[in-house]
């Protein structure tokens, strides 16, 4: 990337956006990640309408990349554009939380199982960190960047088997979800318990030990429904 010019004007400090599931992604697209993680954790409500600008100050990014990533968002279906306002963030419904949810265990739970005898050792303690992230983030009660930990780590097992496709079907269920039960977990104090669930996971798979993977990995999805989607505040 070019220097920038020596009379251009200051712009924010970018926050610190994610790289989900291993890809290499543009700005734009970290930043239709940040904010998809909002819309996920409920940070930006079902019905309510977001400018692009208020959104910008909100992340400290410029309105231009904002404002495209949620163009992006729109095509996803997880916002609606309004005109001369901004974009309306779009309702899910509990039948479609417990669909996506379905789909979800159908293809995860066997795939991560599977990971138990195929995975590298190596790539599976490559995935800690992330795991320490979003257990870091629920102590701290950060749900933008407890969702984004989450989605790195579990894109990130789930791309271990080897399908570019899987990952991307799950990734966009993901995207549709709203875990409005978040921050009444994270003040709580429930958050937490799921946050450790990831590194029971790590500990499983690199023990080889599929049945607790499958016991670990169908008890974590169940939270997705049964705990968070359910919470509304």
């Amino acid at each position: 990337m070019a220097a920038p010019s020596p009379n251009s004007s200051p712009q924010p400090a970018a926050p610190s956006l994610p790289v989900l599931g291993g890809r290499r992604s543009s700005y734009r697209e970290r930043v239709a990640d940040a904010l998809r993680a909002a819309l996920i954790a409920g940070e930006l409500r079902p019905g309510e309408v977001y400018s692009a600008p208020v959104l910008a100050s909100r992340f400290g990014v410029s309105a231009t990349p904002v404002r495209e990533a949620m163009l992006d968002l729109a095509k996803e279906g997880l916002v609606d554009p309004v005109p001369n306002k901004g974009f309306r963030v779009t309702e899910v419904s509990d039948r479609q939380l417990d669909e996506y949810t379905h789909i979800r265990a159908l293809i995860e739970v066997p795939t991560v199982v599977a990971l138990a005898t195929t995975a590298d050792p190596v790539s599976l303690e490559a995935l800690r960190p992330a795991a320490r992230e979003i257990v870091t983030a629920a102590v701290a009660g950060d749900l933008i960047a407890y969702v984004e930990a989450d989605t790195r780590f579990h894109l990130g097992l789930l791309a271990l088997a080897g399908n570019a496709h899987l990952v991307e079907v799950v990734r966009g269920l993901r995207g549709r979800a709203r875990l409005y039960g978040l921050t009444a977990l994270a003040a709580s104090g429930r958050l937490l318990a799921s946050a450790e669930e990831h590194l029971e996971l790590l500990d499983a798979l690199l023990a080889r030990d599929e049945r607790t993977v499958r016991e670990v990995m169908t008890r974590h999805l169940g939270h997705v429904r049964g705990l968070w989607a359910s919470a509304r505040d």
